[in-house]
C-alpha cells in the first residue's frame, strides 16, 4: 500500500483538512494509517487534528520531529532566531512511521516550494522520501494557475503525482468556483481525484481513496 505526500497550491488551501479526512477514512476502512506533518510552524493546531484523525496511534512528537514557534516558513523561523529546522530528524521520523504503519499520509509546509533550510525546500523533502505526491488546490479565483503550476513543478521533481484533490473550504459562489474544476480536468496532466465539498465528512472521501488505489 502506498505512503502519500500532501502538498498544496499555497498556505490555507486546506491540506490538514484533506489529509485528516484521507487519515480517517483509510482507518475507517480497516487501514492502520496515520497522518503526519515533518515541520510545523506556530500553533500545533494542524498536528493536533492530524493526531486525533489518526486515533492517536502516534505521539505529536512522532507525528511532528519539527516544531518551530513563529508562523512562517521553516527557513524564515529561523532567520528569526529560531534553529534550523532538523531535516535528518524530519527524514528519520517519517521513515520510521511509514515502517511502523501500513499507510501513512505526509502532509507539507505551506506550498511546494517553500524553503525548509537554505537551500533545501518541501519538494526536496519530498524527493528525498520518494512518495507519490497529492496536491491540494482551495476551490476559489486563482486556483487554475497556482494548481497548473504546483503541478508543473512536481512532474519536474521526477516524483509519481497521484493527482489533484479541489478542496472547496468554504461557502459561497461564483463564476471561478462553478467552473474550476471542468477547466482543470481539461488541463491536468494528471488526474482531478476528486472535490472534498465544504465541512465534508469521512464517507465523502471514499471515491477518492478509490481512484488513489486503482
Amino acid at each position: 500500500m502506498s505512503h502519500y505526500f500532501v502538498t498544496g497550491t499555497d498556505t490555507d488551501c486546506g491540506k490538514t483538512f484533506v489529509t485528516a479526512l484521507l487519515v480517517k477514512a483509510a482507518r475507517a476502512a480497516g487501514v492502520d494509517a496515520i497522518g503526519a506533518k515533518p515541520f510545523c510552524c506556530g500553533p500545533r493546531t494542524d498536528v493536533e487534528i492530524l493526531a486525533a484523525a489518526s486515533d492517536n496511534a502516534g505521539s505529536l512528537d512522532a507525528i511532528n520531529p519539527v516544531w518551530l514557534q513563529t508562523p512562517a516558513a521553516p527557513r524564515a523561523c529561523e532567520l528569526l532566531g529560531e534553529p534550523a529546522a532538523d531535516v535528518a530528524a524530519a527524514l528519520a521520523a517519517i521513515r520510521a512511521l511509514a515502517a511502523g504503519h501500513a499507510q501513512v499520509f505526509c502532509e507539507g509546509a505551506g506550498g511546494w516550494l517553500v524553503p525548509i533550510v537554505k537551500d533545501y525546500t518541501v519538494a526536496d523533502f519530498a524527493v528525498q522520501l520518494g512518495w507519490p505526491v497529492i496536491v491540494v488546490a482551495r476551490n476559489k479565483l486563482g486556483v487554475l494557475n497556482h494548481t497548473l503550476l504546483t503541478v508543473q513543478s512536481v512532474q519536474a521533481s521526477g516524483l509519481r503525482l497521484a493527482g489533484v484533490v479541489l478542496n472547496d473550504a468554504d461557502t459561497g459562489e461564483d463564476a471561478a468556483r462553478r467552473t474550476n474544476r471542468q477547466v482543470l480536468e481539461e488541463c491536468l496532466p494528471c488526474p482531478l481525484i476528486g472535490e472534498v465539498a465544504f465541512q465534508a465528512h469521512t464517507a465523502d472521501l471514499g471515491d477518492i481513496l478509490h481512484r488513489l488505489r486503482a
